[in-house]
């Protein structure tokens, strides 16, 4: 079967929940052995046992491990991602800089560590999990956006790089899913645009869609199960939006 991942073993990092946990279990139901990685070691075994996959208790900030990792995997999704919203004025610059290593940096090296392995076996996929922000800028999310844009450029000159080696890279670009970190967010975003938490979803997260509801986990996850098939072999460098309309 075209959409199968039969015999391919996946990496999806901050797997533990949200996004990365919906992701393992699209994966691994298409046939995919996954590596669920997270600083959750906890969280990781948990959905790893559940996927008849294996966990991996990583953390994203210690880059100088990762510098030396190699990794013989086929289907690399870098899905671990923080969230800080602040005026720039008053953004802290330790946690600027937390989030461009656990988002571009960290991506950077993971992607380094697998591209020797799927260069030598002539295939490989790599799916970066963006969003919105890769695409388009909000206020009081300078390290956020920052980061996603950078990852968007990343994914490129990998889609460039790779091309001949039979390996695809791609962007997943969501607007709020309903997962822990968007849920975090109520609070700071209610405090920093001065409204109550209760106007925070239709006035600030989908004050832009079309259609008015959060995205789902499930549905990011079956976008990220196709990129990772056969059937996407000839879809690369590409930034795949489902935000309800938002950048209509």
């Amino acid at each position: 079967m075209s959409g199968s991942l039969s015999g391919r073993r996946a990496l999806v990092t901050g797997g533990a929940g949200g996004l990365g946990s919906a992701t393992a279990r699209a994966l691994a139901a298409r046939g995919a052995y996954v590596i669920v990685a997270d600083r959750d070691g906890a969280g990781a075994s948990a959905v790893a046992a559940e996927v008849g996959g294996e966990s991996w208790e990583l953390d994203l900030l210690d880059t100088s491990a990762l510098e030396s990792l190699t990794l013989d995997v086929d289907i690399l999704v870098n899905n671990a991602g923080i969230q800080t919203i602040s005026p720039i004025e008053d953004f802290d610059p330790a946690a600027f800089r937390r989030i461009l290593t656990i988002m571009l940096e960290a991506p950077f090296l993971l992607v380094r560590a697998a591209l020797p392995h799927m260069y030598a076996q002539g295939h490989g996929r790599i799916i970066n999990m963006s969003s919105i922000h890769g695409l388009r800028a909000s206020s009081f999310k300078s390290a956020y956006v920052s980061a996603k844009h950078g990852l968007e450029g990343l994914s490129k000159v990998t889609a460039r790089e790779g091309g001949a080696h039979g390996v695809t890279s791609n962007c997943v670009n969501p607007g709020y899913v309903r997962t822990p970190l968007v849920e975090g967010q109520v609070a700071d975003q209610a405090k920093t645009h001065g409204i109550p938490e209760s106007q925070v979803l239709g006035e600030v997260m989908l004050a832009n869609s079309a259609i008015k509801r959060l995205v789902e986990p499930d549905e990011v996850a079956g976008l990220v199960a196709w990129l990772a098939s056969d059937q996407a072999a000839m879809v690369t460098g590409a930034s795949y939006v489902m935000d309800g309309g938002w950048t209509a």
